[in-house]
């Protein structure tokens, strides 16, 4: 697919013109606002690392981000979805945001996108 802000294969996310809910907002405008935001400890997106699996729009406007950690122990889950509510909040017609952590799957390195593992000396 060919879109300026991106495709998200790792994640599962792809570039939507709509959606099947008839709303304006589209899962390419929650990711668009989702991948500035930082891993705290790593300094990179949490987009290219793969943490985000998914985003649902529900009929309400109700955007749900389903993520997960790299680590089931990792104490950082409100230092990043507090800035991911923030910033989707954002966004025309977004009434709220949820942010679901999930460890199924597991998250591994073959997640990340390329820039993320030259950033990290992977490549």
């Amino acid at each position: 697919m060919d879109s300026p802000q991106g495709y998200y294969p790792l994640c599962g996310v792809a570039r939507l013109r709509g959606n099947d809910n008839g709303n304006m907002l589209t899962q390419d405008d929650v990711m668009v606002k989702i991948k500035p935001i930082l891993d705290p400890e790593l300094g990179i997106s949490i987009v290219d690392l793969g943490l985000i699996y998914g985003v649902e729009i529900g009929k309400d406007n109700v955007v749900t981000v389903h993520m997960t950690l790299t680590t089931i122990g990792c104490p950082l889950f409100s230092l990043i979805a507090e800035p991911i509510k923030g910033n989707v909040k954002e966004l025309e017609g977004v009434k709220d945001v949820v942010v679901e952590l999930s460890f199924e799957p597991a998250w591994t390195p073959e997640r990340m996108s390329e820039e993320a593992k030259i950033q990290l000396g992977f490549v």
